[in-house]
């Protein structure tokens, strides 16, 4: 289809938007008239508030239209999902600053076939994306942003990361975006129309509930349903009328998605012609790759640590994937990973085509003689890295986060894994202390001795109350402190064996975490740093307790319980 066909098909469809939505205004409207003319005044006026609170979604659809949103281009990554570039706050480098990646992007602007980006922002995401100021729906050009995450300068090469930033520049080189910006329009403007309407039903359901309180919650609990009726007739009138433009919608991302990757495509081939051909198909597999490992890295130690209010040393909340690139278990893991790119069909909604098309059309083109080019690592083209990732979290990160206390890897991994301990043994420690008095009273006099002796003069806290539970197992009470563990309403209707079996996952992990805080406790255990399995249990004389230690929980908490492993360790 050529420009001129893509751009007619475009001004139909936002047509077809402002149609939809004055039809429905004018009916609307006319419900209010006929109101006014066949009703009682007391009628006819809830009949005209009604149909304005319905018409006031419609509306701010059709306005938001014109509002200056600038031609977005959906970049590499999974954090570029969606009709745009997240509104990402970024740090702005300069041509004096950073002149080799500034001279980059100008040449491959310039291979491209388009005009250079007016700033370069650096961002924490997997992701790189091209934002311009556009105006007259996208026609007229404005000022140009590049977002380039800085995981893509640590995790891809240097013509790797270059065949990324081509292929965004590429939208702007075929001319792809002065239609993007119409055609995203009005796409936006229908799916704001829809979360206009279905907003205030949810707040009107959220107002149902607190109504209800107490009852509604007590008719759940008891399993039975409650009919919130979707915040009565008003609720209803929001969801009949979003029904028209969400089918409006679901038509308009169907007819517009195969332009969209019919785009991709060409970008594609335009990065291969700026990059090459292999590091074009390269980037593409690293790219998925580095997104989950950059997924594991925030979730698995960046927030560990934040939940004991720790963060890593300056530069390390954005810069510290790189560790996790560099261990040799998840490099083979990674491996692995890049040879299955995802699966070969898409959403019928996404504009971008499937990875694995993509990458099969890219290797399929003539072999250009570059895939044995030196290549050397994307972070090289950077100034100064440890100040630039420095500055990054500056940005980034809130006042509250940035004031929090700094730790080595090693010490932040060890003090919050040591608070997820706590929170993992409270609920057990709590039962020990609801059971203890009667337990107490009836414990024999050899066990109380036992008690005495395994706990000693100098243990305290978590020691003394691991003691404890292993005097009750001993005792056969162990089912009497964990009766008093919280417990799910089928847990608490279950008697005998069932009843046990709900609990026994609790008491498991409470078992385990008190045990772990004893050791650390009682014998000066650490938990370790690693950068491909979960933090480790390790002894001063560098003996792993991890297994052993689980050993010993299995074997106390057993039908047939022996503590003898799990006092043992405790002497250490």
């Amino acid at each position: 289809m050529g420009t001129s066909l893509r751009a007619l098909r475009a001004l139909v469809l936002l047509a077809g938007f402002y149609v939809l939505a004055f039809a429905v205004l004018a009916l609307l409207a006319g419900a209010g008239l006929a109101a006014w003319a066949l009703a009682s005044p007391a009628v006819a006026l809830t009949v005209t508030v009604l149909c304005a609170l319905l018409g006031l979604p419609v509306l701010r659809g059709v306005f938001t239209l014109g509002t200056s949103g600038g031609s977005r281009k959906r970049g590499h990554g999974k954090r570029g999902s969606g009709n745009g570039v997240h509104e990402t706050e970024g740090l702005a480098v300069t041509d004096a600053e950073q002149p080799e990646l500034w001279h980059a992007v100008r040449s491959l602007a310039e291979r491209t076939g388009t005009r250079a980006p007016d700033a370069i922002l650096l961002t924490e995401e997997v992701n790189a994306a091209v934002h311009e100021d556009t105006r007259l729906l996208g026609l007229l050009p404005g000022r140009r942003r590049l977002y380039l995450g800085v995981p893509l300068l640590i995790g891809l090469t240097e013509p790797q990361l270059h065949s990324v930033i081509a292929h965004e520049l590429g939208h702007y080189g075929n001319a792809d975006t002065r239609l993007a910006g119409i055609t995203l329009r009005g796409r936006d403007s229908v799916l704001r129309t829809v979360e206009g309407f279905q907003a205030p039903r949810r707040k009107l359901r959220d107002r149902a509930w607190a109504r209800q309180g107490r009852p509604a919650g007590g008719a759940v609990r008891k399993g039975r349903s409650i009919d919130l009726g979707g915040g009565g007739r008003t609720g209803f009138g929001y969801g009949s009328m979003a029904r028209p433009f969400q089918a409006y919608a679901r038509f308009y991302l169907r007819a517009t998605h195969s332009v969209g990757r019919r785009q991709e495509l060409a970008a594609d081939r335009v990065a291969a012609g700026a990059a090459g051909r292999d590091a074009t198909a390269s980037a593409l597999r690293e790219i998925a790759v580095l997104d989950a490992v950059h997924d594991f890295y925030l979730n698995e130690y960046v927030a560990l640590g934040s939940r004991a209010a720790l963060l890593p040393p300056p530069g390390e909340v954005c810069g510290g994937v790189r560790h996790l690139l560099a261990d040799p278990q998840l490099r083979s893991d990674m491996a692995e990973l890049r040879g299955e790119p995802g699966p070969g069909h898409g959403s019928p909604y996404d504009s971008h085509p499937p990875v694995a098309e993509r990458i099969r059309l890219i290797e399929a083109m003539p072999d250009d003689g570059r895939a044995a080019d030196p290549a050397r690592p994307a972070l090289a083209l950077l100034r100064e890295t440890g100040r630039v990732l420095v500055e990054l979290e500056r940005v980034l990160l809130t006042p509250e986060a940035l004031a929090m206390e700094r730790a080595d890897w090693p010490e932040l991994i060890h003090r919050a894994t040591h608070a997820l301990a706590e929170a993992g043994a409270e609920a057990l420690r709590t039962a020990l202390v609801e059971a203890g008095g009667k337990m107490v009273r009836t414990l024999p006099s050899d066990a109380r001795d036992a008690r005495d002796s395994a706990s000693g003069a100098n243990a305290a806290g978590a020691a003394r109350d691991l003691a404890a539970l292993l005097d009750a197992i001993d005792a056969g009470r162990l089912w009497q402190v964990a009766d008093h563990l919280p417990k799910s309403p089928e847990a608490a209707r279950a008697s005998g064996r069932a009843a046990r079996e709900f609990l026994r996952p609790a008491l498991e992990c409470g078992t385990q975490s008190l045990a772990e805080l004893a050791l650390v406790e009682a014998a000066g255990a650490r938990w370790a740093l690693s950068w491909s399995t979960p933090p480790r249990l390790w002894l001063p004389e560098e003996r792993d307790l991890t297994e052993p230690l689980a050993a010993a929980v299995r074997a106390a908490l057993s039908d047939d319980p022996d503590t003898a492993p799990l006092r043992t360790l405790l002497t250490y």
